[in-house]
This record gives C-alpha cells, sequence and structure tokens, in this order.
C-alpha cells in the first residue's frame, strides 16, 4: 500500500469513516472502521497529519492519536462544510475533512487536556444543577399559586413557600399536593448542597491554578470565570489580541459591511455562551461597584470611569497573548 500522509477522520459512537491521500493527493484507503479498531488501524500507519472535526469525543482521540505519534488538527465543524461534495454522508464528511486539513488558512482548535475536560464537566454540572434549581422553584410557585398562595421574589420568597408546605395544620394545601411539592422541596435542598460542593471544588481547583489566580486578579472575574476561561481556551497563545479572543466568545459587534461602507449591528453571540454570559455578568457586577472601592487600572486608552460610573473595558483582561504566556 502507498505511503498514507493525510487522513480524514470522520469519528462517530460506533463507525468511523477514513479518507487517506498519499503525497499527490491521491486516493490511498477510503474505509469504515468499528470503534474496537480504531486505534489498532494507526498502530500500523507511519506517523501522518490527521484531520477531525472538532465535536464530542474529539478530543480524546486527538489525544489517542498524538500518543501515537501522528500529527493531530480539529477543525471547527462549520469550516469543514463548504468542502463536503454533494451528498451528506459519511465517506464525503471523511474526505472532506481530508481535504480541508490541509488548507494553509484553515483555523484549527487546540486538543484539551484530560484536567481542562475535567474542568469542563465540573462547569457544565454546575450549570445543569442550576438551571435545575430554578426549574424545582418555578413549579413550587407556579403550582402553589394554583392555590392562591404566592410570595415575593427571591430565596426568601421561595423559603417562605415551603414553610407552608412543611405546615400541615395549614389548610390551604391538599394533602395531595403537599405531598407533591414536599418532594420538590426536599429535591430543591439536595441540589443545593450540590451546588455549593460545586464550588467548593470550584474554588479548591482555582487556588491550585496559577493562570487562574493571574486571571482573578482582574476586575470583574473570580473564581468561577477564571477556572471557566482557563477550562475551555486551551491555547492561549492562539489569539493574537484581546480583541481576536472577544471575537471568538461574541462580545463583538457583528458585521454586515459591503461596498466599502461599515455596517456593525449587535454582538455577534457566537463562540461559548456559557463563557460569554459569565464575562458579562462579570462586567455587569464590576459596573455597579462603588468607585472608592473599585480597583485602580491603567490599561486601556480610555478612561476606566466614564461618566462618573465603573465600567469593565475588554482591554483591562489579560487575554492577549503576551498576557497570557506568563513573564
Amino acid at each position: 500500500m502507498q505511503t498514507i500522509v493525510t487522513i480524514g477522520l470522520d469519528i462517530a459512537k460506533s463507525v468511523f469513516q477514513v479518507h487517506g491521500v498519499n503525497a499527490a493527493g491521491e486516493v490511498v484507503i477510503r474505509r469504515q472502521l468499528k470503534r474496537r479498531t480504531v486505534l489498532a488501524f494507526f498502530q500500523k500507519l507511519s506517523p501522518c497529519l490527521v484531520g477531525i472535526e472538532a465535536c464530542a469525543s474529539s478530543h480524546h482521540w486527538s489525544r489517542e492519536l498524538q500518543a501515537l505519534g501522528h500529527t493531530v488538527r480539529l477543525m471547527p465543524p462549520a469550516y469543514v462544510k463548504p468542502y463536503v461534495k454533494r451528498q451528506k454522508n459519511d465517506a464525503t464528511d471523511a474526505e472532506a475533512i481530508c481535504e480541508a486539513v490541509t488548507k494553509a488558512n484553515m483555523r484549527f482548535v487546540p486538543t484539551k487536556t484530560a484536567e481542562q475536560q475535567s474542568g469542563l464537566v465540573l462547569h457544565r454540572a454546575r450549570h445543569l444543577f442550576i438551571r435545575q434549581q430554578t426549574s424545582v422553584i418555578n413549579a413550587i410557585r407556579a403550582h402553589l399559586a394554583e392555590f392562591g398562595i404566592v410570595a415575593p421574589v427571591g430565596r426568601h420568597g421561595v423559603e417562605e413557600l415551603l414553610n407552608v408546605v412543611a405546615d400541615p395544620n395549614d389548610k390551604r394545601v391538599p394533602e395531595i399536593a403537599r405531598a407533591c411539592l414536599s418532594a420538590f422541596g426536599a429535591q430543591l435542598r439536595r441540589i443545593k448542597e450540590q451546588v455549593l460542593e460545586f464550588d467548593r471544588l470550584i474554588r479548591a481547583w482555582h487556588r491550585s491554578d496559577e493562570m487562574s489566580m493571574r486571571l482573578d486578579e482582574a476586575p470583574g472575574v473570580g473564581p468561577v470565570l477564571a477556572t471557566a476561561v482557563v477550562a475551555t481556551v486551551a491555547d492561549p497563545k492562539s489569539f493574537r489580541s484581546g480583541r481576536n479572543f472577544s471575537a471568538w466568545i461574541g462580545i463583538v459587534p457583528k458585521q454586515h459591511s459591503s461596498g466599502g461602507k461599515n455596517r456593525l449591528g449587535n454582538i455577534s453571540k457566537q463562540g461559548d455562551r456559557y463563557l460569554r454570559g459569565l464575562f458579562v455578568a462579570g462586567a455587569l457586577a464590576s459596573s455597579v461597584t462603588p468607585r472608592s472601592m473599585a480597583p485602580s487600572i491603567a490599561l486601556g486608552s480610555r478612561p476606566c470611569w466614564p461618566g462618573g460610573r465603573p465600567r469593565l473595558l475588554l482591554s483591562h483582561l489579560p487575554t492577549s497573548s503576551r498576557e497570557w504566556s506568563g513573564p
């Protein structure tokens, strides 16, 4: 068999598709692989360039193939799609990946380490429990409202409703409804305990990571945002500037320019929604900080407090490759 120099690997749960070409670009191999035979197949090959779409489990396979001596490049699926010819199937996807990975102007996704992915699992689990907590609270409020029992918005209002449910002498709540709402209350308490445990793990990880501690020095950045950035950004040096990082998480204006006229709209909202939400929350928290309590910031060409109010500018965040790479 001719020497394979480039492979496009379309990954999935069980069936993988391989498309390999030689140095002249001629197709050498085109076949399906079962999940259990993927590593054995690549062990038999000499080191080559392997392209994979950056999707579920892609970072795992990237680490496994790199351990075998191959050069692995992950690509956003949106950048691979233009190279798909006609119909959509595994074979054409693998061929498109094989062609896209050789382009000089292609943008690649750095491979995350197992520790970074563990941090993402922690953040995603915490976020899921918080959404479940909101869902349970809304259910408690909605069900009690059917019996004319309402409470003010906020944590104390929910506690008042749970006290009503726990009081057997309150005849406004039927016994069947009380049993269901008691189950909701017990579930809510368990969720809150688990969220607090996740917060403890995040703080412990934050204190043990040097880059996370450096990010925490910026205004509006706390342990949750700092650890989320460290876990999400595999290679900070891949960003040429802080603006590139801002565009990556979708907090720069969306362009619709033509004919030499620049038309800028609202923020693009592209990239990681969770990370973008944390940045917005941090900026809002910093903007309401009194002047006497806010830290002095000398970065940026504009004043830090326009209009007499504190303001968190993106230029204040250590997002450039120079600041990320350390002294």
